[in-house]
């Protein structure tokens, strides 16, 4: 044997040294991300058959613990749902009706489809001997809406609202070593918003673990104060202790940069609280040249909370947080780090594209891009609370953040919803202001809105002091709330005197929190009101509505006013003002739902960003109309334009600061130029060409993508023979896919009725006229198989202590149309043992991965009534009380959908993809009819 040297020996003990300093650093907190391998079906509003027969028990969930039934009880059979992952919007995928909600985008959900408007969610997962003596919460950022939440059958509790995170200790009732189940049931009829909202498990789902002695869910709030170059951080922390510890802790705050190095720490002792109670804890932390939290800088800092018992590291709690200053002033507006910054801002709903509300964390980031690329540094959450991923991106990216909650009210429901908001998100730098209501009409101009504001706006200070409270005021803005708001908020110039209510009340900051509600639809230059189609040019849509560029004139020209918020970034789902059915999306965004650009974009883009601008509208291909004036505007911050039509100039022109440039041309085939001049200098050059018929697919990955995601947004066109792009296109897509799967597709059409997603339908049919009767033998011939005789309703006054030795069931079932293409199992669910199931006449075997599923092969179906029967030795009682199950199962249909396809409109589409977990790259293929196809290859990080 080989001796073992000095420097193996000095190896081993470094090594222990490590292992050892490994487990004291190491705590018990974990949060895991549970996101995968659901099972969903939806269920019935007021059917409680249809409900799979929930809360018909004797004892309900309510009047016993741990008696849910239905699918809220652990052994309820899922296996023919449906399998997905999280995030899920159900109303995204249901088809649309003219019957639907008109705020809601016309989707097939809600109370007038009661079918369609009740989800369920179940979920096992396995914990750990290990975990006991660990606190285990099950944590929701979101489930929209009305969800009740159980686990191993024992009911957790109900969240009204759609938009709250919350979270529930399952410790006590968890199965350690073995399955547990999770099961969420969403009841959407109810409408909380006058827009989409979709439904569902629409953001992610955690499992979090702890030490008995832990900091709180949102446990942590941090202040900084900023002198010369330095900061003095206030970390406050609240302990929660949920064991029997008595005695001293350590409580650490350590601050680390962008690039994972500690810059700052200090550790003090203190005693633990008492049995689950709480106690808070506060530090003083100098940090040193401090990098300040700005839109073009958004530096950040991690705060690493380590409580300490008896030496050893029992929770590491992690907090992001960012160092600057704001201040609004009623003479001078917004100020950030000292700095005078004017508010250049959207309001934005939540949805997206072929997505609906149940974005991946990536496309959070896509948007906020969209909107900075846009010029854009400010954006208001209208009119909920926002997932916390799209904070993170605005934390990450340098965008301001008016934050607001859902209701106003000083009632319980709505403070807690206000105090669970301001916690969970008063450490994000973005944020400058809470905002407590909007256009509440029934109170905005009279003392009960005075009474709630002032409750509101002292209730949000009581839990973060640093930020100002906000209301978007509509009615008039003179009396009621907008005497006491801290900042006003005025929604649309048209609807009050602004310049009066700042002469009365000098001493209020203020800002457009809505403004410019403009109509347009991307790429259409005519409005049709036929087709439901509105000119994208930047024209006043009514007496009290002002167009984009006359509200940031307004804005821009007034000091005293802090900026404006637009009404809207993008596009959304519902609400399509100024239209009904088939119109299915607003028009008011300066983007589409895909985030494509209508001309506004570039409006914005002239007089909110710094670089220089130049663009052309309209698009120039306008076969027919030869010889007839188009108007011709050009968007730019040059100082002059110059407009030229085949090579001839049509005038050079003075751009107006903060307007546009307009010209009357007389269409020509060919190219439309415009030179941009600064100083006299020509700086620009953009041109739009008359192009030929499409002739290839184009797909192209969007620059705002993130570059470590493994989601992807790609843009979908046509090029005529010069590869030029088509603007007026309109064919029809097919995609298809390797490596991945599609997320959904859109193309910003607000009238397009084409599906957002396809995916295979599924049916589950019910054994209908459930009959047995006994059976002798072991072998079933087809003379007992075809005997009418002595058949009785199944499991009706059965004696279970004199029951046969064996009984013969037979049940009926239907099958409707797509009896080729349909996928059809069978699965059993035990009312006996040693089962043989028959269909048509045909003994089915099960199937080898599953002893209880019975595929149903094409050859023993028919269309129209199926009969099954179910030969099998009957399950005896051990208690007398014990329930027997009476239910012979399900018939799942499966009909596979129809490729992934859409049309183009104005010229584009939008496909979302996401890369496979174990796929190296991502193989995009889209083909059209007498077109080229198009194949993209993407190669995403792991």
């Amino acid at each position: 044997m080989k001796p073992i040297s000095h420097k193996e020996i000095l190896l081993y003990f470094i090594f222990l040294i490590s292992i050892t300093s490994f487990s004291q650093n190491k705590s018990d907190r974990e949060l895991i991300l549970i996101d995968k391998d659901w099972r969903f079906s939806l269920g019935h509003l007021y059917d409680t058959q249809k409900d799979f027969g929930h809360a018909e028990g004797y004892f309900s969930y309510l009047a016993k613990t741990g008696f849910g039934d239905g699918p809220a009880a652990p052994g309820f059979d899922d296996r023919a749902w449906r399998k997905l992952d999280l995030p899920h919007d159900w109303v995204v995928e249901q088809s649309f009706s003219e019957k639907a909600s008109y705020s809601h985008g016309f989707k097939v959900a809600g109370k007038g489809f009661p079918e369609k408007s009740v989800g369920w969610y179940r979920k096992k997962i396995t914990i750990p001997q290990s975990d006991q003596g660990k606190i285990i919460s099950l944590k929701f950022d979101g489930v929209f809406r009305n969800s009740k939440v159980f686990f191993n059958g024992h009911f957790l509790g109900t969240e009204e609202s759609g938009y709250n995170g919350f979270h529930y200790d399952v410790t006590a009732y968890i199965n350690y070593g073995g399955e547990n189940t999770i099961v969420v049931r969403a009841d959407a009829s109810m409408e909380e918003g006058w827009f989409y909202e979709g439904a569902g498990i629409y953001r992610h789902v955690y499992l979090q673990k702890t030490n008995p002695l832990h900091v709180i869910q949102n446990g942590t709030y941090i202040t900084s104060e900023i002198q010369n170059n330095n900061a003095e951080v206030t970390a406050e922390v609240t302990i929660e202790n949920k064991g029997n510890y008595k005695g001293q802790i350590e409580i650490s705050q350590i601050i680390i940069d962008a690039l994972g190095k500690e810059v700052a720490t200090i550790s003090e002792n203190a005693s633990a609280p008492e049995f689950y109670k709480t106690a808070k804890f506060t530090s003083k932390i100098k940090v040193t040249n401090a990098l300040l939290w700005d839109i073009d800088a958004p530096n950040l800092y991690r705060l690493l909370t380590q409580i300490k018992k008896e030496g050893k590291i029992v929770d590491n709690y992690e907090t992001n947080f960012g160092i600057r200053t704001i201040h609004f002033d009623a003479e001078k507006g917004f100020f950030l780090n000292g700095k005078p910054v004017k508010l250049k801002g959207t309001n934005n709903h939540q949805d997206h594209a072929g997505i609906g509300t149940a974005l991946p964390d990536e496309l959070q980031y896509y948007r906020i891009k969209k909107l900075k690329e846009m010029g854009s540094n400010a954006y208001r959450c209208s009119h909920n609370p926002p997932t916390p991923e799209l904070l993170d991106a605005c934390d990450k990216l340098g965008m301001l953040v008016i934050d607001e909650t859902r209701l106003m009210g000083i009632n319980e429901y709505h403070l807690n919803d206000l105090k669970r908001m301001i916690e969970r998100d008063r450490n994000h730098p973005s944020i400058i202001c809470w905002s407590v209501g909007n256009e509440e009409w029934n109170i905005e101009g009279g003392i009960t809105g005075e009474r709630i504001t002032n409750v509101m706006q002292g209730f949000s200070k009581s839990i973060d002091p640093t930020r100002p409270v906000t209301v978007g005021i509509s009615s008039g803005f003179k009396s009621g709330i907008s005497s006491v708001v801290e900042i006003m908020g005025y929604n649309y110039m048209g609807n009050g005197d602004i310049d009066a209510h700042r002469d009365e009340f000098k001493n209020q900051p203020g800002m457009g929190t809505e403004e410019g509600s403009t109509f347009a639809t991307r790429g259409i230059y005519f409005t049709d009101d036929a087709k439901h189609y509105q000119s994208a040019y930047d024209k006043k849509p009514r007496p009290t509505f002002y167009s984009i560029e006359e509200g940031w004139k307004f804005y821009a020209t007034r000091q005293y006013l802090a900026g404006m918020f637009i009404w809207t970034g993008f596009d959304y789902r519902g609400e399509p003002t100024p239209y009904g059915w088939p119109s299915v999306t607003s028009y008011f965004g300066m983007m589409d739902v895909c985030g494509f650009p209508k001309d506004n974009v570039f409006y914005l883009k002239s007089w909110w960003g710094n670089a220089p601008v130049l663009h052309i509208m309209p698009h120039w291909n306008w076969n027919g109309m030869e010889g007839k004036e188009i108007d011709v505007w050009v968007h730019s911050n040059c100082d002059e334009v110059e407009l030229f039509l085949n090579k001839k100039s049509l005038g050079k022109k003075t751009m107006e600061q903060y307007g546009h440039l307009e010209w009357k041309v007389k269409y020509a085939p060919g190219t439309l130029e415009a030179i941009g001049y600064k100083n006299g200098k020509k700086i620009l050059t953009e041109i739009q060409k008359t192009t030929e018929n499409p002739e290839s697919v184009k797909l192209s990955v969007d620059k705002e993508n993130p570059s470590n995601g493994n989601v992807s947004v790609i843009t979908v066109e046509v090029t005529d023979k010069k590869g030029l792009h088509v603007p007026t296109a309109n064919n029809e897509i097919t995609f298809s896919i390797k490596g991945g799967k599609i997320l959904g597709v859109g193309n910003g059409d607000p009238t397009s009725l084409e599906k957002d997603q396809f995916i295979d339908a599924i049916n589950l049919i019910p054994i209908t006229n459930f009959e047995e009767k006994h059976f002798s033998g072991d072998v079933v011939s087809q003379s007992a198989l075809n005997d009418n005789n002595e058949w009785k309703e199944a499991f009706k006054d059965r004696d279970y202590k004199n029951q046969a030795s064996a009984y013969i069931y037979r049940g009926k079932f239907e099958l409707k149309n797509n009896l080729q293409s349909n996928i059809v199992d069978f699965f059993y669910k035990k009312i006996g043992v040693n089962e043989s199931v028959f269909v048509n006449g045909t003994l089915v075997n099960a199937s080898a991965d599953d002893p209880q599923k019975y595929h149903l092969d094409k050859a023993v179906l028919k269309e129209g009534t199926n009969f099954i029967i179910i030969r099998a030795s009957p399950l005896q009682k051990v208690k007398d009380w014990d329930v027997m199950n009476t239910d012979p199962g399900i018939i799942k249909i499966v009909t596979p959908s129809e490729p992934w396809k859409r049309k183009l409109f104005s010229g584009y589409a939008q496909i979302i993809i996401q890369k496979d977990e174990n796929a190296n790259e991502v193989i995009l293929s889209a083909s059209a009819k007498g077109l080229k196809s198009a194949v993209l290859n993407i190669n995403l990080k792991k």
